[in-house]
């Protein structure tokens, strides 16, 4: 049985901070801000395999609130929606990923975040998309005040 899991976050964007989006360090002058390493395309990952499963969301499993998980990697994030995943039969068969972002320009970082993506979650890259948009200016993104991610994932069970 195929299973269909949707998954969104947005961080805002500040200096003094690193950027890495999909695992990939950015070279930017400002970074995501967030109780762990921000990196919106892991947490929009990790939130579509645990919506698959009916498994609420990455902060049920990390309270942003828990000092515990202060500067955390999102790797470990997804590496426990996967966990859970795996510990309930379920099987990630492929993943679609679009990140908004005004600044930086994204495309000459898709096939490092793709093999990044795919490295942690045990697919082949062909199985991973990666693409980014811009916002066309508009509201916090299209200002250069955040970055967000979609994905869509599918599990097979």
């Amino acid at each position: 049985m195929n299973k269909v899991g949707i998954g969104y976050d947005i961080h805002r964007l500040v200096e003094g901070r690193r950027l890495v989006i999909g695992g990939v360090a950015i070279p930017f002058e400002k970074g995501l801000l967030g109780h762990s390493d921000a990196d919106v395309l892991l947490h929009a990952i990790s939130d579509a395999i645990l919506g698959a499963m009916a498994r609420g969301d990455i902060g049920v499993y990390f309270p942003p609130d828990d000092a515990a998980y202060k500067d955390i990697a999102s790797q470990v994030i997804l590496e426990k929606a996967l966990s859970i995943a795996a510990g309930e039969g379920f099987q990630l068969v492929n993943i679609d990923s679009v990140i908004i972002a005004q600044k930086p320009h994204l495309s000459e970082y898709y096939a490092q975040m793709s093999a990044s993506v795919a490295r942690m979650t045990g697919l082949q890259a062909s199985s991973v998309s990666v693409k980014a948009k811009t916002n066309e200016g508009l509201d916090a993104i299209g200002r250069g005040e955040a970055i967000a991610a979609y994905a869509v994932v599918l599990m097979d069970h």
